[in-house]
């Protein structure tokens, strides 16, 4: 099967290579997408290949290839395949390592697929609060992901399913999603800064709020408030719509899905319905 695309060539997975040198390897000097599959069909692939634009702009590496082009190849890879996952990665390349990176280099593209299994209708999850100590930049989609992988470690050592990240006593998002808190029937999200990634399913999740009548505050929610809110949940491209049901050990509201997430959730699963259907 050849579920792998690599630097222009189709490939079996375990079949790909790429140089010791690339500087995503030694460097973690790369960028990264996640495009959920749905019914044979990537969910807003559009948004998610803007996003990797983006990213390979903010630090400064070429497009592997034009936009175009990496849309009939994820479109080409998941022929076949129901539930999945696309991954996407540009590095810089590779070269001899030194620090300052050559001008005239060839980015390493790679682009693959996996099959996925979706959550059971009652999933929820506990959250763990661990300290925001990644760089300045969380906008961009980079590999250098070792704060979010230490995070994550730390809640699933505490018996949870996912890390928060706090800042001078802000939470700003999970270690790999991004966070709400439901109060008086407002939902309350970090704004879209720095300091988190917009996530495409956030903003799927915004625009199903804004159809639904839901109040959104953009604002940075301190621990304290974040623990007392009603309600709490946690998106990402494979997390989707999971609800929280405590941090830090402590139950949020009811301990129970609240009745705005749960109205979120299934707009969601209706929106991925009626967009890859």
């Amino acid at each position: 099967m050849m579920n792998l695309y690599l630097n222009g060539e189709f490939l079996p997975l375990d079949q790909g290579r790429i140089s010791v040198e690339d500087r995503g390897f030694q460097f973690g000097d790369g960028v990264y997408e996640v495009v959920r599959v749905y019914r044979g069909k990537p969910f807003r692939l559009e948004k998610h290949l803007a996003r990797l634009e983006q990213s390979v702009k903010g630090v400064e590496i070429l497009m592997p290839e034009p936009v175009a082009k990496v849309s009939e190849v994820c479109r080409t890879l998941v022929k076949g395949l129901e539930e999945g996952q696309i991954y996407l990665q540009v590095t810089r390349g590779s070269a001899p390592r030194v620090h300052a990176f050559p001008q005239d280099l060839r980015p390493t593209f790679v682009a693959y697929v996996r099959p996925v299994t979706p959550h059971a209708p009652d999933r929820v999850y506990a959250l763990k609060t661990v300290v925001d100590d990644r760089w300045g930049r969380c906008n961009l989609k980079t590999i250098c992901l070792l704060p979010n992988i230490l995070g994550k470690q730390r809640a699933i050592e505490a018996k949870c399913d996912e890390g928060l990240f706090v800042r001078d006593g802000i939470v700003t998002e999970g270690t790999s999603s991004n966070a709400f808190f439901v109060r008086d029937g407002a939902l309350l999200t970090h704004p879209s800064d720095n300091r988190i990634l917009n996530g495409v399913t956030r903003e799927a999740v915004l625009e199903i709020a804004r159809q639904l009548g839901v109040r959104v505050r953009f604002q940075g929610v301190t621990i304290v408030d974040a623990t007392a809110s009603q309600e709490a949940f946690v998106t990402g491209t494979l997390t989707e719509i999971m609800p929280a049901v405590s941090i830090d050990g402590k139950p949020v509201g009811s301990g129970k899905v609240g009745p705005v997430t749960l109205k979120l959730k299934n707009a969601f699963r209706e929106l991925t319905a009626k967009e890859c259907g």
